[in-house]
């Protein structure tokens, strides 16, 4: 049901179910197209949209270092 709603948005969602079950060209190129919204954000935003990526990957790196830590 989630898989649904996602990939009913308009563009990003026809993306990411072709990437998801499509060839290994389709994931490519929408890993390309992540990137380069990535780099069009950084220029119409600037610095904010170079941080809050890092600011949301905080707590998924903090996780990981806590479970290697436990062994």
């Amino acid at each position: 049901m989630f898989a649904k709603m996602v990939y009913s948005v308009p563009v990003f969602g026809w993306m990411l179910k072709e990437a998801a079950q499509g060839s290994g060209t389709a994931k490519v190129l929408f890993l390309i197209n992540c990137m380069l919204i990535w780099l069009l954000a950084i220029i119409a935003f600037g610095y904010p949209a170079i941080i809050l990526p890092a600011l949301a990957l905080v707590p998924t790196v903090f996780v990981l270092l806590i479970l290697i830590t436990m062994g």
